[in-house]
């Protein structure tokens, strides 16, 4: 095992992907010559040349559009978008043309195009560079969306997305890329579906993706310190969502929370909701709580940004909330 950050495990994916398979391209703004806004393929333009790193034009919906067809054609082009807000205008080519192509064509042609974008909050980005749009991309068949909350994930769902026929979307979070955490010396793969109990408690399930499982995982320590088992699950895939693991915690524990850096209205914690009301609802004893950001763009002024957003003390109060403590 190596502890390495967050951005070293992408750009590890990234390498080792475009020496198995010259097939496999990387696309997008800064990531050539420069090595990526977040580092995340630094030195790979050096190694590997502008043909197969390539620098585009600041033109989301083109050069995804140029990596759709490229995936068509046999090529498994890496496409980034330097901020998930941006891959708005890429969102054309991804629903109407990526996602759809294989049933279009009646299973003839496949799309094996990865999109890697960061999202969430991070220091004063403000409103143009800090969107949650998972939503969005969980709500369209065809499309497979996960959610890295570590350097193994980020590393091993990279290259199981590459290999991967679908169209995959892959939401890393800007607050992470210098988070560090154990990786492998070895290849390893990490699955593109299934959610992972990384903490088992009896009391209480705490649902998170992302950077909200790390605000899970640390309200979970101070409820352990007050003598309370929380359970700590993380979704990893938000399409398709596993209705049973969560049903199977949620039945064990008998109380949910679900935890997320996105607004309340039609977000993921809305749909996490609905699965435990349709698979489990006769075991609940207490209604689940939402905890979730602000309905407000997110602002500039630190302060205020921070106050727009949940913190693992929020997550506290809404488990204390559903176990009768408040």
């Amino acid at each position: 095992m190596a502890e390495i950050a967050y951005w070293e495990a992408i750009r590890r994916a990234h390498d080792e992907e475009l020496a198995h398979d010259r097939m496999v391209i990387a696309m997008g703004e800064d990531i050539g010559v420069a090595g990526g806004t977040y580092k995340a393929t630094s030195g790979l333009y050096q190694k590997y040349g502008a043909e197969r790193i390539i620098d585009t034009p600041i033109s989301e919906n083109s050069y995804t559009g140029i990596g759709i067809g490229a995936s068509m054609a046999g090529m498994r082009p890496i496409i980034e978008i330097m901020s998930i807000n941006f891959a708005l205008l890429a969102l054309d080519t991804l629903i109407n043309a990526a996602a759809k192509i294989r049933y279009m064509s009646g299973g003839r042609v496949s799309c094996p195009i990865v999109m890697r974008t960061p999202g969430g909050t991070a220091h004063q980005l403000a409103a143009q560079h800090s969107a949650r749009l998972a939503r969005m991309f969980m709500s369209t068949p065809g499309l497979r969306v996960v959610t890295p909350r570590g350097p193994l994930d980020a590393y091993g769902m990279l290259k199981s997305a590459v290999r991967c026929n679908d169209p995959v979307i892959i939401i890393e979070h800007e607050s992470m890329y210098n988070m560090r955490g154990e990786v492998p010396d070895t290849e390893t793969f990490r699955p593109l579906e299934g959610a992972e109990i990384v903490r088992v408690g009896t009391d209480v399930t705490l649902i998170g993706y992302n950077y909200s499982v790390h605000l899970c995982l640390a309200a979970a320590a101070k409820l352990a310190a007050m003598g309370i088992s929380a359970e700590v699950l993380d979704l990893r895939a938000l399409r398709p969502i596993d209705r049973d693991t969560i049903r199977r915690s949620v039945e064990k524990t008998h109380k949910a929370v679900i935890a997320e850096e996105d607004e309340a209205t039609v977000g993921v914690g809305s749909e996490i909701i609905s699965v435990i009301m349709e698979e489990c609802f006769f075991a609940l004893d207490a209604q689940p709580v939402r905890v979730h950001a602000a309905d407000v763009p997110v602002p500039y002024n630190h302060e205020l940004e921070k106050a727009a957003i949940p913190n693992a003390d929020d997550v506290l109060a809404a488990a204390l909330k559903v176990l009768g403590r408040v």
